[in-house]
């Protein structure tokens, strides 16, 4: 498919992916178009686009989302870390979100998206059964987040359900 095609998909198709190059955008919403249908295609369009431009953080954002859809969480955790790594290291901050202190967040750019993909890496671990790992994600997300629009309130109580089985 040609980017001539892809603008010529349906408005209410596309997906904001915020301001990324255009070649990497039209590989995202191929991506995105074939996920339904797909599931393989899209990851591959995925993959072409994060070996592009390993710095479009959106690109890490609709990996790991497939992989955790498809239950493939070790490539979805996989993903995500490396997708976290770049945000912190965009952001200048440590590459340990242990070591990340609320005065450095801001509520857009790199700093949004390690914190949005914190909480998906809480979710990941969750879904592995590590609750430890996840509960340290969902502890420094409260630290830094607690008044921001990064509601992760149902993956903190997926977290408490499972600490009330053990």
């Amino acid at each position: 498919m040609s980017d001539a095609k892809i603008l010529s998909i349906a408005r209410e198709d596309l997906v904001s992916f915020g301001d990324i190059p255009a070649e990497t955008n039209a590989l995202l919403q191929r991506g995105v178009l074939a996920y339904r249908n797909d599931p393989e295609a899209a990851e591959e369009l995925f993959r072409e686009a994060l070996a592009l431009d390993p710095a479009q953080l959106p690109v890490y954002y609709c990996l790991y989302k497939i992989y955790a859809y498809r239950g493939l969480l070790d490539n979805a955790l996989a993903v995500a870390e490396a997708g976290l790594a770049e945000a912190a290291r965009q952001a200048g901050w440590s590459d340990d979100f242990r070591a990340w202190e609320r005065g450095a967040v801001s509520s857009g750019g790199p700093e949004r998206f390690a914190l949005y993909t914190l909480k998906a890496l809480a979710f990941i671990h969750l879904r592995r059964g590590e609750a430890s790992s996840a509960q340290a994600c969902l502890d420094k997300l409260a630290e830094l987040a607690p008044d921001q629009e990064l509601d992760f309130t149902v993956v903190a109580a997926l977290a408490e359900k499972v600490a009330e089985r053990f």
